[in-house]
């Protein structure tokens, strides 16, 4: 039996969390969104049945066995709540919701409740960091010591103010990116994460507000053509836009915590490639690009850098459709539909680490990790 889904949200990851259920055996009976003229619309080109701005209403008319929730974070708590109540498995991107409060707690109700989560920090499913995966646990590195994960996206200061500056509605780089290099890691070297400090920077400021965004994937189509235009009106950004994160991370792999560097400059250019390293005893890999998506060079014992092909099963596996961020979904989508019928499947991010991640990600916002060192040495003195 083909289990039912309902969408919540139109814009990009509403229309790709529709294709990823349906590629893996699910039929998406409704969706929902904010504004009529657009999600009937979206309803009509994906040929889905039931189409409202009531969730309320559409869980109630269309009974899913699966809610997928493709909101901006600061809209995700009531509908998964509602959704919970009903009895519905829930598959959410991320951020889970806008604080960690908040997602501990739909994490309590969706344990009482007996029913499955799926947490989309997917970018651990490209198919270059699940051979790092399969590699660091045959020993290619040894043991592992620390992780590098570098990432400059040199985004558009004017871009139009939105969800993404706002704290309150799940904006922020932690929330969009941190999410998915954290999934990352903990899925290649192991999920105890010990210990975590930080240095968040809020380097933009201020947005342009413009009218008539809607997708998130085409904003920078509505950036003004003319910043200095005496017409637009602002607003303030109140979330970080780079951040310095270091964390210890216990590994089944290693006696002693690995090190790792979280490095995200969302505003500024990059010089060299973004990238993710594992190092350990015994060599290292290199994963190029931001998420690790790109090709993978091994360092091994004698002392060579070389480019690994990808192993045959790992490249079958991945989903035959454009798009790095759609194939992620794809794999999320597929072991969560194989997990609900009852097959066998490997473990997958949950509302567990979707529960962590927010809390860990508003300690990293309200905690202060400097140590004052003005009375170390006074300024006016040269050390001896």
């Amino acid at each position: 039996m083909r289990p039912t889904v309902l969408i919540a949200g139109t814009g990009f990851a509403g229309e790709g969390h529709a294709q990823a259920f349906r590629a893996a055996g699910a039929d998406v009976v409704g969706i929902v969104g904010r504004t009529p003229k657009v999600v009937d619309e979206v309803a009509a080109r994906l040929g889905i049945p039931h189409a409202g701005t009531d969730w309320a209403r559409a869980l109630a008319v269309t009974r899913p066995d699966i809610v997928s929730i493709a909101t901006p974070g600061g809209a995700h708590h009531e509908p998964i709540r509602q959704a919970i109540a009903a009895g519905c498995h829930v598959f959410c991107d991320k951020p889970l919701t806008a604080t960690g409060a908040s997602a501990a707690e739909l994490l309590a109700l969706a344990r009482a409740r007996g029913v499955k989560t799926a947490y989309a920090a997917s970018f651990r499913y490209t198919a270059s960091v699940r051979h790092a995966k399969r590699l660091v646990a045959a020993g290619a590195i040894g043991a592992p010591t620390e992780v590098e994960c570098l990432s400059h996206f040199n985004l558009e200061r004017s871009i139009p103010f939105g969800w993404s500056h706002r704290r309150e509605d799940g904006g922020g780089r932690l929330n969009n990116n941190f999410t998915h290099t954290l999934s990352i890691v903990t899925a290649v070297v192991g999920d105890r994460i010990l210990s975590i400090t930080g240095d968040l920077r809020d380097d933009l400021g201020r947005a342009p507000i413009v009218d008539g965004v809607h997708n998130f994937a085409t904003r920078r189509n509505f950036i003004p053509e003319d910043l200095t235009d005496p017409a637009l009106t602002w607003g303030e950004s109140n979330v970080e836009w780079s951040y310095t994160v270091l964390a210890r991370i216990g590994s089944p792999f290693a006696d002693k915590p690995v090190s790792v560097l979280f490095r995200h400059g969302g505003l500024v250019p990059r010089f060299h490639g973004d990238h993710i390293v594992f190092y350990g005893t015994e060599g290292a890999i290199f994963l190029e690009g931001h998420y690790g998506s790109g090709a993978l060079h091994h360092h091994g014992r004698d002392g060579q850098w070389r480019e690994l092909p990808l192993p045959d099963d790992i490249a079958a596996a991945v989903p035959p459709v454009a798009g790095e961020t759609e194939q992620c979904w794809h794999a999320l989508a597929r072991d969560f539909v194989r997990d609900i019928r009852g097959e066998t499947v490997e473990p997958y991010p949950t509302f567990r680490e979707g529960s962590r991640y927010q809390q860990i990600i508003d300690l990293l916002r309200r905690n202060d990790p400097w140590t004052d060192l003005a009375d170390l040495t006074p300024e006016t003195e040269t050390p001896t």
